[in-house]
């Protein structure tokens, strides 16, 4: 499948401008040949319709245990160490029915939405700490102040992970997003080893953290070990670094508009509404997560092979002029933005996504408040893309 040499996705030159390629590319084809990192080879899919089919196609396996072979393959043929990191280790997210269906019973019957509205206030004196620590008069780093150590402390005092333990945590889970194995896997054999001391640990003085209830199971199931890591790996780095993102990415849009940046500051109210929009606009999640095709599939037309990696980008989709009229337009009066697939869609559906939600709008909520007249410190294509072929931040 040939396209024009400017609408190549992961490629050098495509993570600043990552909208504008991917926009170009679902115009053009709706199932688009690329290559991440340099030695995978992919299949994406980006207009709307199919991507919303395509997260529930059974077809479309998230079974590690199929997905792992098929990247092991083309690592080995790239002469690169066929060694995968902790995210591919068992945990609802890469598993099919029944399978998943148990695993996520098992963390959903503990990660429920009473314990994350129990949060609120924790979320609220958390940010206000951040918040008021900010400067006033001089450019400061809202990642590293704010959309960072917000989440991450968060999901780390859900978890149970000491305080101290924090910063190495935040080191290793960015070098994850990287998609180059040899920064990533460094970071995931040092997460694995810290997270079994964890667990085991919460074996012998267990708490009334989430990962304490997890160990613990119930009177009928429990995680076994390799479950225990892996879902731990997913809630650690999927917890944090898509709220990062998701905080990031709102501020960047509506402080980059100052007179909607004030509007937002004398209509609170409106802010949750204008939170979706960026996300509809700009995904904090730029493709969701690996799966290969268990049969031969057909997509726009286009025949996809059995035994080949699909990703579906989330960003593309939700800017389908087929679903969004004018979707290249942030608009916050948009009474469809909540139609956006930037947590997923079926049973793959992020099931932290009201914890995320309820992060950012009190992150910017108070930013909001406290900062009326904030606008960006340096013009918008100095902001330095997350160069992830799965998020989509904004290093700082």
């Amino acid at each position: 499948m040939q396209t024009d040499t400017q609408v190549r996705l992961f490629e050098e030159d495509y993570w600043q401008h990552a909208l504008d390629v991917g926009d170009r590319v679902r115009a053009a084809e709706p199932v688009h040949r690329a290559e991440v990192g340099g030695y995978l080879p992919v299949w994406v899919i980006s207009r709307y319709a199919d991507a919303r089919r395509a997260l529930t196609d059974s077809r479309l396996s998230k079974d590690a245990g199929r997905i792992r072979p098929v990247m092991e393959r083309h690592l080995r043929a790239a002469g690169l160490p066929t060694e995968l990191s902790g995210m591919f280790r068992p945990h609802m997210l890469f598993q099919d029915q029944p399978a998943h269906g148990r695993l996520r019973r098992l963390l959903a019957d503990k990660f429920t939405r009473t314990r994350i509205e129990q949060l609120r206030s924790r979320v609220f004196d958390l940010t206000r700490t951040l918040v008021d620590a900010l400067p006033v008069d001089e450019p400061f780093d809202l990642v590293d102040k704010l959309a960072f150590p917000l989440p991450l402390t968060v999901i780390c005092e859900l978890m149970g992970v000491p305080a101290q333990d924090r910063e190495a945590l935040r080191d290793w889970t960015a070098a994850l997003m990287d998609d180059a194995p040899a920064r990533l896997l460094p970071a995931s054999r040092a997460m694995e080893g810290y997270f079994a001391e964890l667990i085991s640990a919460k074996r012998k003085h267990p708490g009334d953290d989430l990962l304490s209830a997890l160990v613990r199971g119930s009177d009928t199931d429990r995680l076994d070990d390799e479950e225990l890591i892996g879902t731990v790996f997913l809630i650690l780095v999927a917890g944090h670094e898509t709220s990062t993102n998701a905080i990031t990415k709102a501020a960047r849009w509506l402080m980059a508009d100052p007179r909607l940046w004030r509007h937002l500051a004398d209509t609170p109210h409106r802010i949750p509404q204008a939170i979706e929009e960026v996300w509809r606009f700009d995904s904090p999640v730029r493709m969701a997560t690996h799966r290969v095709t268990a049969a031969p599939v057909v997509y726009g037309g286009v025949e996809i092979p059995a035994g080949e990696i699909v990703l579906v980008s989330l960003t593309s989709a939700n800017r389908d002029p087929e679903m969004f009229g004018d979707p290249a337009s942030l608009d916050i009066g948009r009474a469809d933005a909540r139609r956006h697939l930037s947590f997923g869609y079926g049973m793959h559906h992020c099931l932290g996504a009201p914890l995320g939600r309820m992060e950012a709008e009190i992150a910017l909520r108070q930013l909001i408040a406290r900062f009326p007249r904030a606008r960006l410190a340096v013009e918008p294509q100095r902001l330095r893309a997350q160069r992830s072929a799965i998020m989509a931040g904004i290093e700082e």
